[in-house]
């Protein structure tokens, strides 16, 4: 863990927290994908988050796929997407004395759906969103072997509670970001599933489906710089919106 970084319990979970000095009045939610991979040991990020005086919680959820639906492996009673909600949001809120709109949520791969997903349900509480290799087909996993089998009984009900079925014709967040390199066989169509969704109902929204990973580096950590640098610009924005 490096510097900076510290290891907490929240209702009963584990969260990692990042609390730079001099921190701006504003943080980001970030979910983790499905190697439970945080941003802990990952020096550019916590660099980034540093030069951008930005907070940070990473909550452990195991492969929950962050839904509103209750994950065994999660917690016996509790939906991911309820205790991002009722317990960790607010607990942010007032440990930092944040005011309205100045939390932002992001991710990557299971956490990148699931951010963007909570945002598209949520956009008053999370008016930032932000993606990287969002796997927004998840019910492409079903039947895997993943907790998604006990979540859903059965692939459709599972494609029906996806982020892309969850957009409103009328009310989202005013500030979203994704990306997903064209070599990601996986998550690739998803992204540009969402793309076209968006577009076609007037969304505004920012994407990046042509950055590929450069040689040697690890795609998720090579887009996390720019999926900073955007919710920092959307959360300055919401700030001064408030003034």
């Amino acid at each position: 863990m490096l510097d900076g970084w510290t290891r907490t319990t929240i209702g009963g979970k584990p969260v990692d927290v990042f609390d730079p000095p001099h921190a701006l009045p504003q943080a980001l939610l970030y979910l983790h994908g499905l190697d439970e991979r945080t941003p802990v040991t990952d020096v550019a990020f916590t660099a980034t988050l540093r030069a951008h005086r930005l907070r940070c919680v990473v909550p452990h959820g195991g492969q929950c796929w962050w839904a509103d639906r209750v994950c065994p492996e999660f917690d016996a009673g509790l939906a991911p997407e309820g205790y991002l909600l009722d317990v960790l949001a607010p607990w942010v809120g007032a440990a930092w004395h944040l005011g309205p709109r100045a939390l932002a949520v992001g991710g990557v791969e299971m956490g990148g759906q699931g951010a963007v997903r909570l945002a598209f349900k949520h956009p008053e509480r999370f008016p930032i969103a932000a993606s990287v290799s969002g796997a927004f087909d998840c019910q492409d996993w079903y039947g895997r072997g993943t907790p998604l089998d006990e979540m859903y009984d059965s692939r459709e009900r599972c494609r029906q509670d996806t982020a892309v079925l969850h957009i409103h014709a009328h009310r989202w967040p005013p500030h979203l970001w994704f990306c997903c390199s064209p070599t990601d066989a996986a998550n690739y169509r998803g992204n540009d599933r969402l793309h076209e969704k968006l577009t076609a109902i007037g969304v505004p929204h920012a994407v990046d489906l042509d950055t590929r990973a450069k040689p040697g580096a690890r795609y998720e950590e090579q887009m996390g710089a720019p999926m900073l640098a955007f919710i920092a610009d959307a959360l300055a924005r919401e700030a001064k919106r408030l003034v």
